[in-house]
């Protein structure tokens, strides 16, 4: 399972149970994050940009190490501007990464940009949606790896919303994740992010109400099929 998202801390704020939950059936799991996070509201004790830049380099990968990710990234876009990086490079470094790791399920943002509707989430959210079909195309960017077609793509959606934050406009979601089992793991995840720590005593009350679930929607598939409810990202993938 591929995870592509923005910043540091959104790997276990919006994904961190299906992550948790695909690392305990023993699936690899592989996180890309576009940008640092320099950008961020809650700096922590950083002393400028490149700081809290480096400071959230290290805490992606110990957050990414408490869910069992096997391998992560952090690329080098800016934070809150993604909407003017070159969108054909960037899904191109998508589709090499997608050809490469061979991931049967694709996760990111949807196009409401998420819980905080926050653009870089928006941006993501098209331009993973872009190598995912792109990534089994002979035609695009044939020079990148061999090509090859993930199975599924899924959107993360959502049944609350931030109290004091504009509401997105979330897809309806085809898959509900029980994380309960999960649900310290991906706190303990969060709590890694220590300068985020503003953040997850805003949200902690929300969490212990709504953290035992986390919503997906079905976007897009290699073979066609109705639409329907589901408890399993991988539901006849495996075995």
């Amino acid at each position: 399972m591929m995870c592509v998202i923005a910043h540091p801390d959104d790997e276990c704020f919006a994904f961190g149970g299906a992550l948790a939950l695909a690392a305990d059936r023993g699936v690899e799991t592989y996180v890309v994050c576009l940008t640092d996070g320099q950008a961020g509201s809650y700096r922590g004790d950083a002393a400028s940009g490149a700081e809290l830049g480096q400071m959230r380099r290290e805490e992606f990968v110990a957050s990414c190490e408490v869910l069992g990710v096997k391998h992560h990234e952090l690329l080098d876009y800016q934070d809150g501007r993604l909407e003017f990086a070159d969108f054909s490079r960037t899904a191109g470094r998508l589709v090499e990464r997608m050809r490469r790791f061979k991931p049967d399920v694709v996760i990111t943002f949807g196009s409401d940009g998420g819980l905080n509707t926050h653009a870089d989430h928006m941006m993501v959210s098209s331009v993973t949606t872009a190598a995912f079909h792109w990534a089994g195309r002979e035609k695009r960017y044939p020079e990148l790896a061999t090509v090859f077609q993930p199975k599924r793509l899924f959107y993360v959606s959502t049944n609350f919303f931030l109290p004091e934050r504009q509401a997105p406009l979330p897809m309806p979601w085809t898959v509900t994740l029980d994380i309960k089992s999960v649900k310290e793991r991906k706190a303990e995840a969060f709590r890694a992010h220590t300068s985020q720590a503003p953040l997850m005593e805003r949200t902690r009350e929300i969490f212990e109400v709504y953290g035992g679930e986390e919503f997906y929607s079905l976007v897009a598939t290699a073979e066609p099929q109705p639409a329907r409810l589901s408890v399993d990202l991988f539901e006849g993938l495996e075995g």
